[in-house]
């Protein structure tokens, strides 16, 4: 049975960015990869490496489809001050609620242009904030 995410592998040519996005939005850390022959990091909550990237050179021609993830769903506590750091970074955001489910979404997108979604209990959550 699936029980949760691993990970997920994003191509960038913005690594940096991406690092510091995810970093600074997601809190997600750097931390330990695995020697690879190709630039890249990992980026963790917790002991789990979440995110991993792998950059790539030159930049693609068209971004929005050549590096292209429909989306990726992170669950999540906390949903005040991510959706604060979320709004601080200038991110592109919305907020829905799951029909039928005692979910709400913060959908996001990073500097390539990936969708995520973090998805938290909606007794978390504000009813005003997605009604």
């Amino acid at each position: 049975m699936i029980e949760r995410l691993d990970h997920v592998n994003l191509r960038t040519a913005q690594l940096d960015a991406m690092i510091d996005w995810y970093g600074e939005v997601l809190g997600l850390l750097s931390g330990p990869r695995p020697d690879f022959p190709f630039p890249g990091a990992w980026l963790y909550a917790g002991e789990q490496a979440l995110v991993h990237l792998v950059g790539v050179d030159p930049a693609p021609t068209d971004p929005g489809e050549d590096l292209k993830l429909e989306h990726a769903a992170f669950s999540a506590t906390d949903y005040a001050g991510i959706k604060a750091r979320i709004e601080a970074s200038g991110s592109r955001m919305t907020v829905v609620k799951v029909p039928g489910f005692p979910i709400v979404q913060i959908n996001v997108w990073d500097p390539d242009g990936n969708h995520l979604h973090i998805d938290f209990h909606s007794d978390e959550v504000d009813p005003a904030d997605y009604s």
